[in-house]
């Protein structure tokens, strides 16, 4: 009975030693993706080790003349390039209110304004009960501004797999009337599967319009949905 008590001891002591370290490794890894400490909070929270999790990630961003928005559109990790697109100006600053204006687009966001990253990011820590990425990464925080999105990529899956999680498949659903992605898909494909270690087998990406309704199908916005399932790893 000495023997059972001691090992099941020294089990319990190693899983502490490892669960110590691998934490104080997550928080290393994110202090070096210019992740504060405080959003390592993500690490303490109980998440139950169930064999598969599924998780929905949604993401919207206004699009606006790229002056205006100061950025281009960034989707998937690619620079979306494109000839001027028919604009709708619903509030009259360009030309008359409600008429078309013809412009390079850009994504009005105080990130890149990623929506496929964001949606990603936010499936993957609602498969696991977390925060949203609204919470994690705040859009009054100057540190964001203007941030490259996959470095919410790499924090996400520096959490996911210190839960014991790997991608089990990734569906989205880009919802754009223009510019046409269909070209720079295969781009943002392979960007997520290198960024969550995963494979081409794993990871979907469909694109749609708004067949002209609301501000979508005026251009004067874009959104992501995300359908993904984490696996025990």
């Amino acid at each position: 009975m000495k023997q059972i008590a001691f090992f099941v001891f020294l089990s319990f002591w190693f899983h502490c030693i490892d669960a110590f370290v691998t934490g104080d490794r997550l928080i290393r890894n994110l202090s070096s993706l210019g992740v504060s400490v405080e959003a390592t909070d993500l690490i303490d929270h109980e998440v139950e080790p169930v064999p598969i999790r599924i998780g929905h990630g949604f993401d919207i961003h206004r699009m606006a003349p790229v002056d205006e928005a100061g950025q281009p559109v960034v989707i998937g990790g690619v620079t979306v390039t494109h000839k001027d697109q028919k604009w709708t100006d619903a509030e009259g600053k360009y030309v008359e209110k409600g008429g078309i204006y013809e412009t390079q687009l850009g994504v009005v966001a105080h990130s890149d304004g990623d929506v496929i990253y964001h949606s990603i990011v936010d499936g993957i820590f609602g498969a696991l009960t977390l925060p949203d990425i609204g919470q994690v990464f705040q859009d009054t925080d100057p540190r964001w501004k203007g941030c490259d999105s996959s470095k919410f990529m790499e924090y996400a899956f520096e959490v996911m797999t210190n839960y014991g999680y790997k991608i089990g498949n990734i569906d989205v659903t880009l919802i754009l009337e223009r510019p046409k992605v269909a070209s720079f898909k295969p781009a943002m494909k392979e960007n997520i599967v290198k960024l969550l270690q995963t494979t081409p087998g794993r990871v979907n990406i469909k694109a749609r319009t708004h067949e002209r309704m609301d501000s979508v199908g005026e251009l004067r916005s874009l959104s992501c949905h995300v359908v993904l399932t984490l696996e025990r790893a």
